[in-house]
This record gives structure tokens, C-alpha cells and sequence, in this order.
């Protein structure tokens, strides 16, 4: 007898009332994948570099003077929009065009006040623009750059032919003084740094002393800049004159770095950095600067972050450095500008006045008083 295979098809219905049972009672098998809510995430900012940070902070100043102008309705706005634009344009920094602002704003509105036209100003407007600013109560200094600012203004009017240029034949030239550079004293100093126990201010305050670098210069500072292996760091652009340069690192420094760099985020281009922000500004370090003052006593002493860079030339002259090497390290444009330094730690004039001043106590010149 043959065999035969059959082969059934068959078709099972089920109600969903059953398939709904089966799932409840038979564990994950047909249960379906659970649906929560999915968790809030705010979008992701992307990071801000240093070169768009800069440029937004210079659209930043150049909005706000350019608003602050055309708001008090000035004399001539039209011009002092038209040079702050140019100002813009030559790539200023944020500070430059904020301050240049305001001097022209101040400027224009003494003219406003004394009811002078742009077109008709003379010398005579230019010094009644100083008197008004040392009458504010500005240090000379201030005023002075202020009135650098309105001679740059003039000086754009006329090389756009809106004045005549007899203006700037004889220039109103301020007397500053000149003071020394402030160092701080040694034992001061070993003051300082023995309170200083949290690793990223010993890091920024030891590479500001040991490196001479300007405070904006450390602050605008990334992590790849520093080279602790050639114990180097490469300044690519300069805070006062926009020339890079490189300043060196010596042991202390590198130790102070290595331990900051051990425990920072790396995720963070800048090398120092604040917990809401990616870089560090410059009100905070000021601020941990005068409470470590505090800490040690000095704060009556007038030491200022910049002290430190002071503090930086002032040993090393002292020390035998050439003063043609120190201003590569600080960066300086002119050499007259370092040699302040040079009065400040000048031996061979000590050791003169001293050596001639011993001739005299004993009586060895001949002289009657």
C-alpha cells in the first residue's frame, strides 16, 4: 500500500480579546517594546572658538557706539559712524573701538554743548575737549588717550577731505609722568604663592610671573600652546601689538603646569577655563588674585596682577639678562618702553653713588661748607 503524505493548510483566527489574554499571561513573549516619554535634552551649543569670540565681541562694541551716537542725535554723527565703521574694518580690537567711541561721542557732544559745527572745529575745540575731560577728574593718562582718540577722528576727517588739515599742524602734546615699574617684594612674593593651594591659580599666577606675559595673553592661551617637553609657550598673537612671540618656562612653571594640566578637562581648548564658561575672564582672575592678597596681609600694598609681570623683568635684569632679550620677551614695540626696567634694578648706579658716598663721609674731598 502506498503512502501518502498530505500536507494541511490551516488558517487560525484569533480574536484580539484573546491575542490580548495570550500576551498577559504567556511573560515577554508577544509583549510589545515599551514607549516612555522621551527625556528633555537642551540642543547642543556648538563650542565658540577664540577667533569667533573675539569678532563678536568687536561687532558687540562697534553696535554699541554706533548706538550710543545716533541715539544723543550728534553733530556730524554721520562722519563718526563713517570712521567707526573704518576703525571696524582695520580689524581693532573690542577695547579699541569701545574707547575710541566714547571719545568721539564725548567729543561731539562738547560740540553740541558749545554749539560748534564738525566742519568749522580748530585747535581751540580740540583743548576745550581736554579741559572738559580733566575737569571729569581722568587721570592724565586717560585724558590723554582720549585725546589720541580725537586726533585719530580728525585726522580720518581730513585725510577724507571733510576738514582742512591746518588742524593737525601743531598737535597738543600732554606731559605724563613717568613712573617706575611696581615689582613685588621677594619675601612678599614667597608669601604669596605658599597660600596659594588650589592648582589652577598657582598654575596661572607662576606662568604670568616666570613668562611676563600680559594677562589677556595667558587668558586667550589654549592647551596646544603649551610646549612643556621644549618648556615653551607660543603666543600667536600679542595682547598690545598683534605680534606672536615665544616666552620660555622654568622648572617651578612646568611643575605648576603639569599639575594643572593632570587635572583639568581636556575636552576644553583653553587652558584656563571657568565652570560656565570656556574661557576664564579677566574680573575673576582679579578677584582670586586680590583674595590670595588678602590672605597673606598685602592687600593694603597696592600689588596688582601686573605687578607680576614687572616682578618678571625687574629679576631678570638683575639677574645679567640683556635688555635687547628682555623686550623680545615681553613683547615690547620699543626698546625705551623696557628700559623703565633698567632704572628700576640699575646696580652699576647703586654701586657708584654708594662707593663715591663713602669718599665723602671720610673727609677725603676737598670742599668747605
Amino acid at each position: 500500500m502506498a503512502d501518502h503524505h498530505f500536507s494541511f493548510q490551516r488558517t487560525y483566527t484569533f480574536s484580539s480579546n484573546f491575542i490580548q489574554g495570550f500576551q498577559s499571561n504567556s511573560g515577554l513573549l508577544f509583549h510589545p517594546e515599551p514607549k516612555y516619554p522621551e527625556p528633555y535634552s537642551p540642543p547642543i551649543k556648538p563650542v565658540e572658538t577664540v577667533s569667533a569670540r573675539k569678532e563678536r565681541q568687536r561687532r558687540q562694541a562697534l553696535d554699541r557706539a554706533l548706538q550710543l551716537i545716533t541715539t544723543e542725535k550728534l553733530p556730524g554723527q554721520e562722519h563718526a559712524i563713517s570712521y567707526m565703521q573704518h576703525k571696524f574694518r582695520r580689524n581693532c580690537k573690542s577695547c579699541t573701538l569701545a574707547s575710541s567711541g566714547t571719545a568721539v561721542r564725548f567729543f561731539l557732544a562738547m560740540l553740541k554743548t558749545n554749539s560748534r559745527d564738525l566742519l568749522d572745529i580748530t585747535r581751540q575745540d580740540i583743548e576745550a575737549f581736554i579741559e572738559q575731560e580733566q575737569d571729569r577728574g581722568l587721570e592724565v593718562r586717560s585724558v590723554r588717550n582720549r585725546t589720541q582718540a580725537v586726533y585719530s577722528f580728525v585726522r580720518y576727517l581730513v585725510e577724507n577731505e571733510v576738514i582742512g588739515s591746518d588742524i593737525l599742524t601743531r598737535r597738543i602734546r600732554m606731559k605724563l609722568p613717568i613712573s617706575l615699574p611696581r615689582a613685588i617684594n621677594p619675601e612678599d612674593l614667597r608669601m604669596l604663592f605658599s597660600v596659594m593651594d588650589h592648582t589652577r591659580d598657582r598654575a596661572l599666577f607662576l606662568l604670568l610671573l616666570r613668562t611676563g606675559m600680559r594677562i589677556g595673553e595667558l587668558l586667550d592661551l589654549r592647551a596646544s600652546d603649551v610646549n612643556l617637553q621644549e618648556m615653551k609657550i607660543l603666543i600667536y598673537m600679542g595682547e598690545k601689538n598683534y605680534r606672536g612671540r615665544v616666552v620660555y618656562l622654568c622648572k617651578d612653571a612646568v611643575e605648576a603646569a603639569e599639575a594643572w594640566l593632570a587635572v583639568r578637562d581636556s575636552q576644553q581648548e583653553m587652558l584656563f577655563y571657568s565652570n560656565r564658561k570656556p574661557s576664564l575672564s579677566y574680573a575673576a582672575v582679579r578677584d582670586r588674585f586680590t583674595k590670595h592678597l588678602e590672605k597673606t596681609g598685602l592687600a593694603g600694598k597696592g600689588y596688582t596682577i601686573h605687578c607680576l609681570r614687572h616682578t618678571f623683568a625687574s629679576e631678570l635684569l638683575n639677574a645679567g639678562l640683556r635688555l635687547e632679550v628682555l623686550q623680545q620677551l615681553l613683547g615690547h614695540s620699543s626698546l625705551e618702553v623696557t628700559r623703565q626696567y633698567a632704572r628700576l634694578t640699575d646696580k652699576t648706579r647703586e654701586e657708584e653713588y654708594f662707593k663715591a658716598m663713602a669718599v665723602i663721609e671720610r673727609g677725603e674731598i676737598n670742599g668747605h661748607y
